[in-house]
């Protein structure tokens, strides 16, 4: 398969987790790019990256690159998306893909007017124990789908300044952990859920630190989310069905599930992938999708949740400074 040549936007965490994947492959990514130049330097000279651009900027006219990587604060991914797609770049974007609907749909409009692949880096789409699992329950053996738990919990300090708590940066709990809550939800049930119901806690920035939604779709399969970012919960998903239930362990990414039978409380153990490998099994899946021989990258997914959480903040009456224009 082609190689293609990768820029990171962006040097933060995930970026690392890429240079790190794109490593463990036996490749390097092509180019670097930040809003602040020296750190940009020394994330390229970290990772043996050879082109590290002046001007954040020129990533997008560069004919060279074929993919970018977008890992910054999510209320400026809109901007550099709609730089990247106008360019003809493939972008896989970091979760949250954008703040709202519009922003999203706006996005999806540029990449197939400029025929190029548009994506949410979503792990929940490409950790092979997901796909496992889903093949294992399209199989029937598990009966009907009824209900889906999630909680996802964690603790940070309570610093106002920081991008979970800060407004200015998109701050708050549905956003960050959230999308990937709702992304499981989405992967498991048969349907877009069309009945939402919700509490939330805010913070004293203004942004949701504590949540609960309630879900139910066309088939009546429910789900329901716990959000925290100052009240650490086991990261296990549950997924209950007439026949037994399944439980995915280390979520968001995780690499094995027990299933358990409700006739006999036999217990199944169900291993795929590894969580260490996350970051490499987006590449393949993002590349396989550029070079047309499959798309694994589920927009349709990433945009039902984005409606969602457009959704969910419209009821709570909660909208970014982008928004409030």
């Amino acid at each position: 398969m082609r190689e293609y040549n990768w820029a990171t936007l962006g040097c933060g965490v995930i970026a690392n987790q890429l240079a790190q994947a794109m490593e463990a492959k036996g490749r390097r990514l092509y180019s670097v790019a930040n809003r602040t130049y020296e750190k940009a330097v020394v994330f390229a000279e970290r990772y043996g990256i050879e082109k590290v651009y002046d001007n954040l900027d020129e990533v997008f006219a560069d004919d060279a690159v074929d993919i970018i990587y977008i890992s910054t604060p999510h209320n400026t991914h809109i901007s550099y998306l709609r730089k990247a797609l106008e360019s003809g770049k493939h972008v896989l974007c970091e979760k949250s893909i954008t703040l709202n609907t519009e922003e999203l749909t706006e996005a999806v409009e540029l990449a197939e007017r400029n025929h190029v692949v548009l994506a949410e880096a979503m792990t929940i789409f490409h950790m092979p124990i997901y796909k496992t699992l889903r093949e294992r329950i399209q199989s029937g053996s598990l009966g009907e789908l009824r209900l889906i738990q999630m909680n996802f919990g964690s603790y940070k300090e309570y610093n106002m300044e920081n991008r979970f708590f800060n407004r200015e940066l998109a701050g708050g709990a549905l956003l960050d952990i959230g999308v990937y809550a709702l992304s499981f939800v989405r992967w498991f049930m048969s349907s877009k859920p069309d009945q939402i119901l919700s509490q939330v806690k805010f913070a004293s920035t203004g942004v949701d630190e504590q949540a609960a939604i309630l879900l139910k779709n066309q088939q009546e399969e429910m789900a329901t989310v716990i959000l925290s970012l100052h009240a650490k919960q086991p990261k296990r998903g549950t997924i209950a069905f007439d026949k037994g239930y399944i439980e995915l362990f280390d979520y968001p990414r995780g690499e094995e599930a027990v299933i358990t039978y409700t006739e006999d409380g036999q217990k199944e153990v169900v291993k795929a992938g590894a969580t260490a490998k996350a970051l490499e099994y987006e590449v393949e899946d993002m590349e396989k999708a550029v070079l047309g021989e499959a798309d694994e990258m589920h927009l349709d997914y990433t945009r039902d949740v984005m409606d969602m959480m457009t959704s969910i903040r419209k009821e709570w009456g909660m909208k970014y400074p982008e928004e409030e224009a």
